[in-house]
C-alpha cells in the first residue's frame, strides 16, 4: 500500500492535470499517475533528433478555453502563445489564403469564383452563429433525456429553458450533424478548390471523406475556439509540452502531486464502488475517488472488470467507434518547404506580415480529399494523402539549432490495422507517398529532410494509449456527441461504478486540446462531495 488520496486520476494528459488542478484548488488531496516518464499525454515536446524538439502528437494550440487559462494562471507559469500565419492552402500553380479577417478570405476567394466570394460574408455569418451555439454548450453537463425521476426531469427542463431562444438555429445544428460536408457546403459555394479550403477540416482526425454524412459537423468542432484574449490559435513557446507543464505547474502550487512511470493496471472495485488502483509494479493507492483520462475503451474494458458493469454500458463502450486514419511526422529538415506559388503569394501580400506560411492545408480540391479516403477505407493507406504542414521554427527558436527547422506533419488517412500487411512492413511506403506528396507542391523539399520520426495510427496508440490511436478518443458522429459521450445515461462525467469518474476526450465537448471536459469533471466531482468549485 503506497498511501492514500481524496482522489487518484489516472492519466498526465491534459484533461487529467486541468481536473486535478482545480480539485486541489478547492481544498482536495489529488495525486496523478502518469504511465510515461513524462507528464503531458499527447501535449509533449520532445527531442526525436539531436537537437531537434517537436510537439510530438498535438501540435497547435486552438481550442485551449480563455477561462481555463485564467483560471490556471498558465501565463504565470510559463505559458506563451505565438503567432501562427493564417492558413495557406497550395494548388499546383497558385494558392489560396484562409483568414479569420472576412474580407480577407472573400478577396481570395474572388480569385476564382465571384458567386463564392459575394456569399461569403453571410456563410461566415451562418457558420459562426452555428458554432456559438455549440460554445454555449462545451461548460454543460449534457442531460439525460432518458430519465423520469424528479431532479432528472427538472434538470431537463432547466436545460431546456436555458436555451430556449436558440430558435432556428436548431436547425443549422441538425444540418451539420446530418448533411456530409461537401453537399453542406454545396449550398453555398461552387468551387471545389473553395469548397476544399472548408471541406479539409472536416477530415482532420475523422475517418471519414468530405462527401461522409454527418461530416459536417466537425467543421464546427475546429473553428470553434475561442479568437479573443489568450485563446485562439497560435504555437506555444517551447512546444505544445509548454501547456500541460504550466498546467502541472500551477496544480503544483495548490498541492497536486504527480507520479511518472505510473502504469494502472487496474482499478479496484468493492462493493460497486471504486476504492483505489493496483500499478504494474505492485503498489496500490487507496482512494474514495478515481477520475480517468484515459479513454473510455481503455478504462471500462482494460481497467474495470467487466463483471462490474452493467452488460448494456459494456456493450456500449464495445460499439464506441475509434476508428483512427491519422498519422504524424516529425521532420528536422535543411529549409521548409518552398511552395510553387509561395514567392506570388509574398508579393501579393496575401500572408500579412509573414513571409512564409506556418500552417498550410495540402488538399487541391473535394475530389482529392474524398480519393484520399477512398485509398484507405478498406483497411489500406492514401496514395495522396492530405497533410498539414506546421512550421513552428518560424517563430520559436528553441525547437532547433540556428538555420535549421522543425516540420510538423499531420496527415490522413491510414488505417490503424492494415488489411493485408503490417505498418512494419508499410511505413517506408507511406512515408514514400507523403513525400512524393509534398514534393508535388513544394519541389526538391524531400532532399532538405535530415531526420523523421513517424508515427502511424498504431504507433501513437502504443506510445500514449489512445484506441486506434484516435487524437480525440472517438468518433465526433451524431451518435458519439452531447448526451451519447461515450454512453447513454453516463454523459455527465460520472460511471456506472461509484466514486469511478471520467474526464477525458471520451466525454463531453470531446477532444482537441481545450481542457473543457477535465474542468467539467471537476466540477461534478466537486458538487458530489458538496463543494461548489471556484
Amino acid at each position: 500500500m503506497s498511501g492514500t488520496y481524496d482522489a487518484i486520476i489516472i492519466g498526465g494528459g491534459h484533461n487529467g492535470l486541468v481536473c486535478g488542478s482545480y480539485m486541489a484548488r478547492n481544498g482536495l488531496n489529488v495525486k496523478v499517475l502518469e504511465r510515461r516518464s513524462v507528464v503531458g499525454g499527447a501535449a509533449v515536446t520532445e527531442e526525436f533528433h539531436p537537437g531537434y524538439r517537436a510537439s510530438t502528437f498535438s501540435y497547435l494550440m486552438s481550442l485551449l478555453h480563455p477561462r481555463i487559462i485564467r483560471d490556471l494562471e498558465l501565463a504565470k507559469h510559463g505559458l506563451q502563445v505565438l503567432p501562427c500565419s493564417d492558413m495557406y492552402s497550395p494548388l499546383d500553380d497558385d494558392y489560396i489564403v484562409f483568414s479569420d479577417n472576412v474580407k480577407k478570405t472573400q478577396e481570395q476567394f474572388g480569385r476564382f469564383n465571384r458567386h463564392d466570394a459575394k456569399v461569403y460574408p453571410e456563410f461566415d455569418r451562418y457558420i459562426s452563429e452555428a458554432a456559438n451555439v455549440v460554445r454555449k454548450l462545451l461548460f454543460e453537463v449534457p442531460p439525460d433525456p432518458s430519465r423520469t425521476d424528479f431532479k432528472s426531469l427538472k434538470s431537463l427542463a432547466s436545460f431546456a429553458w436555458k436555451y430556449r431562444k436558440i430558435g432556428d438555429r436548431f436547425y443549422r445544428l441538425i444540418d451539420l450533424l446530418t448533411m456530409s460536408a461537401d453537399d453542406f457546403l454545396l449550398e453555398w459555394f461552387d468551387d471545389s478548390r473553395i469548397r476544399a479550403v472548408l471541406a479539409y477540416y472536416a477530415s482532420i482526425g475523422t475517418f471519414v471523406s468530405p462527401r461522409t454524412p454527418g461530416s459536417a459537423y466537425v467543421i464546427i468542432h475546429h473553428i470553434m475556439g475561442e479568437h479573443e484574449g489568450a485563446g485562439g490559435w497560435g504555437f506555444i513557446k517551447g512546444g505544445m509540452g509548454a501547456i500541460t507543464q504550466s498546467i502541472a505547474s500551477y496544480g503544483r502550487t495548490k498541492g497536486l502531486q504527480i507520479e511518472t512511470e505510473a502504469d494502472v493496471e487496474r482499478i479496484i472495485v468493492e462493493n460497486g464502488r471504486s476504492v483505489g488502483v493496483a500499478l504494474r509494479n505492485g503498489r496500490e493507492y487507496r482512494t474514495k475517488i478515481v477520475v480517468s483520462n484515459a479513454a473510455a475503451p481503455v478504462t471500462f474494458l482494460k481497467l474495470v472488470d467487466s463483471k462490474e458493469l452493467p452488460s448494456e454500458f459494456v456493450r456500449d463502450i464495445r460499439n464506441y467507434r475509434t476508428r483512427s486514419s491519422a498519422f504524424k511526422i516529425n521532420i528536422a529538415c535543411e529549409r521548409l518547404p518552398q511552395y510553387r506559388a509561395l514567392g506570388k503569394a509574398i508579393s501579393d501580400g496575401a500572408l500579412g506580415n509573414f513571409t512564409y506560411p506556418t500552417y498550410v492545408h495540402i488538399a487541391p480540391d473535394v475530389e482529392y480529399l474524398d480519393r484520399s479516403y477512398t485509398d484507405a477505407k478498406d483497411g489500406w493507406y492514401s496514395t495522396e494523402p492530405f497533410l498539414t504542414p506546421v512550421a513552428p521554427t518560424v517563430v520559436d527558436d528553441t525547437l532547433a539549432p540556428p538555420g535549421k527547422h522543425v516540420l510538423n506533419l499531420f496527415g490522413g488517412h491510414a488505417a490503424c490495422d492494415l488489411k493485408s500487411s503490417n505498418w512494419e512492413a508499410e511505413r517506408p511506403n507511406l512515408v514514400k507517398n507523403v513525400m512524393s506528396t509534398i514534393d508535388r507542391f513544394a519541389p526538391g523539399f524531400s532532399n532538405d529532410v535530415i531526420a523523421m520520426d513517424v508515427l502511424t495510427p498504431d504507433e501513437i496508440d502504443r506510445r500514449v494509449n489512445l484506441p486506434s490511436g484516435h487524437i480525440f478518443h472517438g468518433e465526433l458522429a451524431p451518435d458519439q456527441l452531447f448526451f451519447k459521450r461515450p454512453a447513454a445515461h453516463y454523459s455527465d462525467y460520472r460511471s456506472p461504478i461509484g466514486g469511478l469518474y471520467q474526464c477525458g476526450s471520451s466525454t463531453h465537448p470531446g477532444g482537441g486540446v481545450s481542457g473543457i471536459p477535465g474542468h467539467n469533471a471537476a466540477r461534478e466531482i466537486l458538487r458530489d462531495q458538496g463543494k461548489r468549485m471556484r
